[in-house]
């Protein structure tokens, strides 16, 4: 990739390449006039291959579903069509809307898109040959006969009336299949165009148009005759399925996966949501401090390996989900900039100037019209001390995958061995483990109040290494886990250090693996689970003790399994406006009181460049509403902590560092 930066010409051969997804992603035409043709040959077949006795089965069905609709007073399909029949040049104006506009919108819409939106096509042609094939499937198994056939109901057939050309009203088309009333594919050509306009279009007038057609062909099917309105919820139906299995069959990379923008539509100017890692290096053994150069050609050879960092958001809509969009133009200056610590007495600043810079970058959002990371070099820390602040936005990456970006950077392996085997449940386990998971999260407690949080973006950080071998072995004495340590101590300290009252139980987020990651380990793969930490007076061995039997739901499984199924694969289905509101209503202050968590990281010696690395150490965002995160890497032999808070709460986090040292030895 060094080469395509850097090599004039063959620089913009190649990003022009990238950017016109017409140049690879256009297929041929001919070939999609076989699809087409092979589409009308499955109908044929269908056709020509019924099940026994159709009609009877059809007329019977028709019957049915009017019954139904009667039994629900909603039969509201005849004096529709009674009232058209007696309109004169309306009739004749509802009948060529049936016979016409549904074909011609649909079939413009295909031709617009694989002219002008190329990179969509695909994507859109599978969701509309799905919803034709689930359709035809439907009128095979299940026909339906429309309510102009069925004998003594009362209705008008007013396109055989007028004789409308284009339809069976005219000797062209008179032996079309009239036994396939379910689903109305009137409605659901119409309304396949209206979410293909959302998705890629969007706009509120393009959006009130296609609406209105969809309406007026709502209205027409009915009145016409040929169709009741369930035939329409029918519609609904194929046209939602068609959409779902052609993203999961395309597995489009562009598109910003429901998991993955959950953080954007969480996201508030005051409550940013990137990740990152404050990795500390040894400068003592190098000749000088690192420098932009280097941390700019370190990025540079990586960017193949490293599309997010090549690409920004699309533009925002509530209808049309966000995408990852090619931006080459990286502002170099800003995405790797150069922080010198040294003071005014030319001393190097120390780790308190560290600490207020990582802050002020923390509570600072990345801007949406670049790529989302910061690469930031920081010199004269101490004498022989420097350190990279490495930040992503939480959509590009979860804990996981921020560190294993950082090992990526530095020609390191990455987590995957330190990860272990990520088990994953059989079909039926995650079926019956989802189930009951629903079960719990519709049920699990929720705060009994909210701890003080600001709608401020002011932090203070702090951090603290301790010996992981110690904390291994305290946790191996006491039977429990590391993280039961850490939620423990977390809780001595709020309790000595908070500002303002205090629950009697904390409700805290601990993010786990909730899937096996991806190849790259980009994107989210954790969810959070609630554990209840008591806060009242006690030995911290009791409470120590309360923690592990209340944290053995992290090793349960089930809600991580129903956590994972709601925010990844029901949320894909979800519109943006509404996906924002979810998101909104689910995370933050009125479901947990705060985050802590435990991550392992590199247990070998991993250096970049000259320079060794000390620790690196998490740097977690605030979820809205709540005002404290700690978090742990298990770092080549350094349990490395660290913690953000808003000030209103924790005014400094020194104190609460050790308050935690004085909880361990007690427990010790």
């Amino acid at each position: 990739m060094t080469d395509v930066l850097t090599a004039g010409s063959s620089t913009n051969r190649s990003l022009t390449a990238r950017q016109d997804p017409g140049a690879i992603g256009r297929p041929s035409w001919w070939r999609e006039l076989l699809a087409g043709l092979t589409l009308f040959a499955v109908y044929l077949l269908i056709e020509a291959h019924p099940l026994p006795s159709p009609e009877v089965r059809a007329l019977n069905a028709g019957e049915s579903i009017l019954a139904l609709e009667r039994a629900l007073h909603l039969d509201f399909e005849l004096p529709m069509n009674q009232w058209l029949a007696a309109q004169g040049w309306l009739r004749t104006f509802a009948n060529y809307e049936y016979a016409i506009t549904y074909i011609a919108s649909a079939l413009v819409l295909l031709v617009w898109v694989y002219a002008r939106h190329p990179g969509h096509y695909r994507t859109v042609r599978n969701s509309f040959l799905w919803l034709n094939l689930l359709a035809l499937a439907c009128f095979w198994l299940y026909p339906v006969a429309p309510p102009r056939m069925l004998a003594g109901a009362g209705f008008i057939d007013t396109v055989r009336l007028g004789h409308t050309w284009g339809s069976w009203g005219s000797p062209m088309v008179d032996n079309a299949n009239q036994l396939a009333a379910m689903p109305s594919l009137h409605v659901g050509w119409a309304l396949w165009v209206s979410v293909v306009l959302a998705r890629i279009r969007g706009g509120r007038g393009v959006q009130v148009v296609s609406a209105g057609h969809v309406l007026i062909t709502l209205a027409v099917i009915l009145a016409t005759g040929n169709h009741y309105w369930l035939d329409a919820a029918g519609a609904v139906a194929v046209v939602a399925a068609g959409a779902m299995i052609a993203d999961v069959v395309s597995k489009r990379t562009d598109r910003v996966a429901a998991s993955d923008a959950f953080f954007l539509q969480v996201e508030r100017p005051w409550s940013p949501q990137h990740v990152g890692g404050l990795i500390m290096l040894d400068t003592s053994r190098a000749d000088g401090m690192p420098t932009h150069e280097l941390a700019r050609a370190t990025i540079t050879a990586k960017l193949d390996e490293l599309p997010r960092f090549r690409q920004r958001l699309s533009e925002p809509s509530a209808w049309r989900p966000l995408r990852w969009v090619e931006h080459p133009d990286i502002d170099w200056n800003w995405h790797v900039p150069v922080f010198d610590l040294t003071g005014a007495d030319g001393a190097p600043g120390g780790m308190d100037a560290l600490h207020k810079l990582v802050a002020e970058l923390a509570g600072t959002p990345l801007p949406r019209d670049r790529p989302l990371w910061r690469y930031c070099v920081v010199t004269n820390i101490e004498h022989d001390t420097a350190a990279v602040i490495s930040l992503v936005h939480h959509s590009m990456a979860d804990g996981i995958g921020t560190i294993n970006l950082m090992l990526r950077l530095f020609d390191s392996p990455d987590l995957t061995s330190a990860l272990g085997e990520v088990k994953t449940p059989g079909a039926a386990k995650k079926l019956l483990g989802g189930v009951v998971g629903l079960a719990q999260l519709a049920t699990d407690h929720r705060p009994e109040s909210r701890l003080l949080a600001r709608e401020s973006s002011e932090r203070v950080f702090g951090t603290l290494r301790l010996d992981l071998e110690g904390m291994k072995r305290l946790a191996r004495e006491r039977g429990v886990r590391v993280t039961d340590l850490l939620l423990t101590g977390t809780a001595a300290a709020l309790r000595r250090v908070a500002k303002g009252p205090l629950p009697s139980k904390l409700l805290v987020s601990v993010p786990l693996m909730a899937a096996e990651p991806r190849a790259d380990l980009a994107g989210n793969s954790t969810a959070g689970v609630m554990v209840e930490v008591p806060m009242g007076e006690m030995p911290e061995r009791q409470r120590l003790a309360a923690v592990a039997k209340a944290g053995s739901r992290l090793r349960s499984g089930t809600r991580v399994i129903a956590s994972r199924f709601v925010m990844h694969t029901v949320a894909n289905l979800m519109p943006p406006w509404f996906h924002r509101w979810f998101a909104r209503n689910v995370y933050g202050g009125r479901f947990f009181h705060g985050t802590a968590s435990n991550m392992p990281g590199a247990d070998w010696q991993v250096a970049w460049g000259p320079y060794p690395l000390i620790t690196a150490l998490p740097i977690i965002p605030l979820a809205p509403g709540t005002p404290f995160v700690v978090g742990v890497l298990g770092w080549y032999g350094s349990f490395s902590m660290s913690m953000a808070t808003d000030p209103a709460f924790v005014d400094d986090v020194e104190p609460f560092f050790k308050e935690f040292q004085k909880a361990l030895d007690e427990l010790a």
